[in-house]
C-alpha cells in the first residue's frame, strides 16, 4: 500500500460542556497533554449562557495559544446539561469528527487521560468508553468525593445495572468518548436537557449493542459548585431505567429499543406458538398456509414436524425463503394471493388475524383453500384480559412495543366477540385453549431473573385461568372447521 492509499487517521475531538467555568476553564485547557494536541482535529468550547466570564476567558485563551485547535461558542439561552450535549455532538458531526470525547469544564476530571480515554476507540476495541472513578477500590473516596454521593452512585449503579442487565462499575460519570458513527445512530434528540441525559445515552448504548470499555479514572472534587439536584437526579434515572426494563418486556412505545421487524418467535412451550407446535405434531404430512409467517421462524419449526409448508406475508424477510418450502409475498388486506398451491390441510394464522383491517373477509377466503376435512388454527390476543381492561379502567390506554396492545394491533377480539365472527364466517370451534401471561417477559434483556421467582406467579396465573379464563387468559387457540 503507497502512502497515499493509506487510511487516513481518525478525527478526534474535543467537547467541553462549561457552564461558570471562568476560574476553571483555563487549567483544564492547559492541563490537555501536548503530545496529544498535533492529533486533535478541534476543541468544542459549549458556554451553556454562564453568568460569569466563561465566554470571555475561552477567547482570551485562544488568542494566547494556537497549539489546540480551538472553536468557541456561547448558547444564548441555557441548554442544560443535557442540551449542551446535544448541540456539541450535532457540532461534531458538522465538522466531520470520528471521535468526541466529552470533557467537563470545572476540572472534575483529568485531561492528562485523554490518551487512555480514546484509545479503545483508534484501536477498535469499543464503540463507547467511559471513565470510571468506582474500579480501583478506594479511589473515589480518596479523590474527595463526599460519602452521600458515594453512597448514592453505588446505590444506583446497582439499581441500573439490575434493570438492564448490564455490570458497569458506575453510571455517572461524565467522563466519556464516544464513536460518532455510534452516536449518529442514537435518537440523541429524544433524551433530556437535564442531567439524566448521560444515563439515558447508556441505554441506547446498550440497547442497541454498542461495545462500551471501562477505564480507571482519578477523582477530584474542589471547590466547583454542584448544579445537580441528587434527589430529583436520582428519581429521574431510576424512572429512565425501569421504563427501559419495561420497554424491553414490550410494555410502553419502546423509546429505546430498537424494533425488529420479523415478528418474535415465542419459544416457551406454553406459549401460543408452541401449543400450536404441539397440536401440529400430532399430526402427520400436512400441507400447511402460513398466513403472516413473518420470517419463517414458526413454520420452519412446522416443517420440521415433517409438514410442507407455504407462507405468505406483505414483507419478504431474510433467510424466510430457505425456512420454507415455497413464500409468496402478498398484501393480506387485498386478500389472500390468487396462486396458492391449495387446497391445504392445516391453515395456520398464528396471532395474525388481529392485524388485518376485514378479518372476516380473510377467514372465508380461507375457506376456499381448505381441502375436505381441514383446519384452521388460529391465535389471538384477549382484550379481555386484566390487563388491558386495567389499563382502560384508569384512564391509560395506549399501545405496547408486543403484547395484546401491540402498536401493530389494528383489531382487537375478546372470546365472545372471535367466537361469533368465526361463525359468521362460517366455521365451528372444534377446540380452545389459552395460554397465561407471558412471565418469561420478566427475563427479557435481564438473565438474572430467576426462574424461581417466577414459578409462583405462574401456578397462580394457571388456577385464575380455569378459574376465570375470559378474566385471565392471555391468549385463545382455536381450531376451527368449515
Amino acid at each position: 500500500m503507497t502512502q497515499s492509499q493509506q487510511i487516513p487517521s481518525p478525527k478526534i475531538g474535543i467537547l467541553i460542556v462549561a457552564y461558570n467555568a471562568e476560574s476553571t476553564l483555563t487549567d483544564v485547557l492547559n492541563r490537555i497533554p501536548a503530545k496529544l494536541a498535533p492529533d486533535i482535529s478541534a476543541v468544542l468550547v459549549c458556554d451553556d449562557a454562564s453568568h460569569d466570564r466563561t465566554h470571555e476567558m475561552a477567547l482570551d485563551y485562544q488568542k494566547s495559544t494556537s497549539h489546540l485547535p480551538l472553536h468557541i461558542v456561547r448558547h444564548p439561552v441555557n441548554l442544560g446539561y443535557g442540551g449542551n450535549q446535544k448541540a456539541g455532538y450535532v457540532w461534531a458531526s458538522e465538522l466531520g469528527l470520528d471521535i468526541v470525547v466529552l470533557l467537563h469544564g470545572d476540572g472534575q476530571y483529568a485531561p492528562e487521560i485523554l490518551p487512555e480515554m480514546i484509545a479503545p476507540l483508534l484501536n477498535g476495541s469499543a464503540d463507547a468508553v467511559f471513565g470510571s472513578r468506582m474500579m480501583q477500590r478506594g479511589a473515589a473516596r480518596n479523590g474527595g468525593m463526599p460519602l452521600y454521593k458515594f453512597v448514592g452512585n453505588k446505590i444506583l449503579t446497582r439499581w441500573e445495572n439490575a434493570m438492564t442487565g448490564t455490570t458497569l462499575s458506575e453510571w455517572h460519570s461524565g467522563y466519556r468518548a464516544y464513536s460518532m458513527l455510534t452516536l449518529q445512530k442514537l435518537a440523541l434528540q429524544c433524551n433530556s436537557d437535564g442531567f439524566d441525559f448521560d444515563t439515558q445515552i447508556i441505554l441506547q448504548l446498550h440497547a442497541s449493542g454498542a461495545r462500551i470499555v471501562e477505564i480507571p479514572i482519578p477523582t477530584y472534587y474542589g471547590d466547583e459548585i454542584c448544579h445537580v439536584d441528587g434527589l430529583k437526579y436520582g428519581r429521574q434515572v431510576m424512572i429512565e431505567t425501569l421504563r427501559y426494563r419495561l420497554h424491553k418486556m414490550g410494555f410502553g412505545s419502546g423509546k429505546y429499543v430498537l424494533q425488529n421487524h420479523a415478528y418474535e418467535i415465542k419459544a416457551s412451550g406454553d406459549s401460543s406458538h408452541g401449543i400450536l407446535l404441539h397440536q401440529l405434531s400430532k399430526k402427520s404430512n400436512c400441507h400447511v398456509l402460513d398466513i403472516g409467517c413473518s420470517d419463517g421462524s414458526l413454520g420452519e419449526r412446522v416443517r420440521a414436524l415433517g409438514h410442507v409448508v407455504v407462507g405468505v406475508d406483505v414483507e419478504c424477510h431474510a433467510l424466510v425463503e430457505d425456512r420454507l418450502d415455497k413464500f409468496i409475498q402478498a398484501d393480506l388486506d387485498s386478500g389472500l394471493p390468487k396462486d396458492l398451491p391449495g387446497p391445504f390441510d392445516i391453515v395456520l394464522c398464528a396471532d395474525v388475524v388481529e392485524h388485518v383491517r376485514q378479518p372476516d373477509v380473510l377467514l372465508k377466503e380461507i375457506r376456499s383453500v381448505l381441502d375436505v376435512g381441514g383446519s384452521l388454527l388460529v391465535s389471538i390476543p384477549n382484550f379481555g384480559h386484566w390487563y388491558p381492561r386495567l389499563r382502560t379502567l384508569f384512564g391509560f390506554f395506549d399501545y405496547d412495543r408486543r403484547g395484546i396492545l401491540d402498536q401493530t394491533h389494528v383489531r382487537f377480539f375478546t372470546r365472545r366477540s372471535f367466537e361469533r365472527l368465526a361463525r359468521t364466517a362460517g366455521y365451528s370451534v372444534q377446540r380452545v385453549s389459552c395460554t397465561g401471561f407471558p412471565f418469561d417477559i420478566l427475563s427479557r434483556g435481564n438473565t438474572k431473573v430467576p426462574k424461581f421467582a417466577i414459578a409462583p406467579f405462574r401456578l397462580l396465573d394457571k388456577f385464575l385461568i380455569k378459574l376465570r379464563p375470559p378474566f385471565f387468559a392471555y391468549q385463545f387457540i382455536y381450531e376451527l372447521k368449515p
